[in-house]
């Protein structure tokens, strides 16, 4: 597939639609390559990336649990299950992380989160041109500190996506693009 029909036929492939295997070997080495390929003012590399594969997913479905109740102590049962099941939905998890930097005073924490999602969206076009699937993910867990520190964060990183992948089970249908030109305007002073 050649590079721009891998950024137009992009689509997210939702968790519970991965299966194994996950990319593994030379396969995620290119794909963790193209991850390197981010644009990076001031050459900070802000993006760290933690994976989470097989036992270690039920591991960070009871942190997710741990969280939940920490956040909500009444929450109900089907909720607690929902969080502990959330990780076992696809074989692999790359968590995206932003390890910001806020000393740099050309180049802000916006910006180098921004730079860690462009790393992360990476991810998941090299994983889709090499045949498995993806969807990036957040949610409340990407903000709870007990998630950060439980991953080993410092409160400051960011998770900017909880980067799901696999193997697509099933054809997912081509996304609806919005026209471009509908998003464009021109300024002229």
């Amino acid at each position: 597939m050649d590079t721009m029909q891998s950024l137009i036929s992009r689509v997210s492939v939702p968790p519970r639609l991965l299966g194994d295997p996950a990319p593994s070997g030379a396969d995620f080495d290119e794909i963790m390559a193209a991850a390197m390929s981010t644009p990076d003012h001031g050459a900070l590399t802000p993006w760290r990336f933690i994976t989470i594969e097989g036992e270690a997913r039920a591991k960070l479905g009871d942190v997710f649990v741990d969280a939940l109740k920490k956040r909500d102590p009444g929450a109900d049962e089907a909720a607690i299950e929902k969080e502990r099941n959330r990780p076992m939905r696809s074989p692999m998890i790359v968590v995206a992380v932003a390890k910001i930097d806020d000393t740099v005073a050309n180049v802000p924490p916006i910006e180098q989160a921004v730079a860690t999602g462009i790393a992360a969206y990476n991810v998941i076009v090299a994983a889709q041109a090499k045949g498995f699937g993806g969807i990036m993910l957040t949610g409340k867990n990407a903000q709870d500190s007990n998630v950060k520190a439980a991953l080993g964060l410092d409160e400051t990183d960011e998770i900017v996506s909880f980067v799901y992948l696999g193997t697509p089970i099933k054809q997912v249908s081509d996304k609806r693009r919005p026209e471009a030109s509908q998003f464009l305007s021109e300024w002229t002073g």
